[in-house]
């Protein structure tokens, strides 16, 4: 079905539930466990530097990283377990607890906070939703979400979503304070079908709160629903 095709039925047609696009997304987007190799290229007022991150995760609340380059910065490693965060890093031989206000600080100086990265990927857990209306983002149909946080401690009180009408994959977003300013936003630049639903393979992100050009996601490789090694979720893997 065209763009033109597609946008011009869905015209016609009722505002979706909101809640129910909610749990869509969350859908589309969960895997019980996932293996992802990604590059992240920061692009500051000095110019643009990467860093190459493998990540095996499982459920919402269980992440494993480890940096593979620079070579500088290889052998970093976060494990995420529930709502703890710890930082292991090669070069003082240290792993600290990433807490409080240290949430809020850049990851590696991109866009991404560790609070970002803390974030549970399942909006339907954590908001309620109001459909606004139809847009087109890169020429395609999207529904656009307003998002109000309904528990505590969230790390962006409110947000606008674009969602693409055919494929339920998030294509742009604004996360905004509790005051209603703007912190970050989010661009889909690459997504690919992969095991019967759509998945972003690039993305910008921009901290509205500070200088550059914003922070690329480009995902090298990808595997759903692997088998990950149970000891990788533990904090004796930080020093291996």
């Amino acid at each position: 079905m065209t763009p033109a095709v597609l946008i011009a039925g869905l015209l016609s047609a009722i505002l979706p539930d909101a809640h129910s696009l909610l749990r869509r997304i969350d859908a589309n987007a969960f895997a019980a466990t996932r293996l992802t190799v990604a590059t992240l290229h920061i692009r500051t007022r000095r110019g643009t530097r990467a860093i190459k991150v493998r990540t095996y995760s499982a459920g919402t609340d269980r992440s494993f990283s480890e940096y593979l380059s620079p070579e500088r910065e290889r052998g970093t490693k976060m494990l995420r377990l529930g709502s703890q965060l710890w930082l292991y890093s090669p070069q003082s031989d240290r792993t600290i607890l990433i807490s409080g206000h240290l949430l809020r600080q850049s990851v590696s100086g991109s866009d991404l906070s560790y609070e970002d990265l803390m974030d549970n990927p399942l909006l339907s857990h954590n908001y309620s939703a109001v459909t606004e209306g139809l847009d087109t983002v890169n020429g395609r149909p999207a529904w656009r979400l307003s998002l109000t946080g309904q528990t505590q401690g969230l790390a962006y009180p409110m947000r606008r979503l674009w969602v693409d009408a055919e494929r339920d994959l998030i294509v742009r977003e604004e996360r905004y304070a509790r005051s209603g300013r703007l912190l970050k936003t989010a661009e889909v630049t690459a997504m690919s079908r992969f095991e019967n639903r759509w998945v972003v393979t690039g993305a910008l992100f921009r901290d509205m709160l500070r200088e550059g050009n914003g922070t690329e996601l480009v995902v090298e490789s990808l595997a759903l629903n692997i088998k990950i090694p149970p000891h990788l979720f533990t904090k004796a893997a930080l020093r291996r």
